[in-house]
């Protein structure tokens, strides 16, 4: 169930409005002179689950990043495996 209100009248019951959401369920939809401009509703563990996988990929791009600085500055002819086999001798 979808419910519009005004950006003036979000503002004055802000606190009231996403208490509403949470406890109720309830979507609102946000009007800015009389046209939606966006969408308030409850957040779903379908959402959790998005927000950590994007957090997730973020990391894990971040380390392809710094994977690909290593490799363009790394100088030795020998890989790093080898290298630390070398050190276990």
């Amino acid at each position: 169930m979808s419910t519009t209100i005004g950006m003036r009248e979000l503002k004055n019951k802000a606190s009231k409005i996403v208490q509403t959401v949470r406890d109720e369920m309830v979507e609102y939809i946000i009007t800015v002179k009389g046209k939606p401009v966006a969408v308030l509703r409850p957040f779903t563990s379908e959402d959790a689950a998005k927000l950590k996988q994007d957090e997730v990929d973020a990391y894990l791009a971040e380390l392809r990043v710094l994977a690909d600085q290593v490799a363009d500055a790394w100088q030795s002819s020998k890989s790093g495996v080898e290298l630390i086999e070398e050190q276990r001798r």
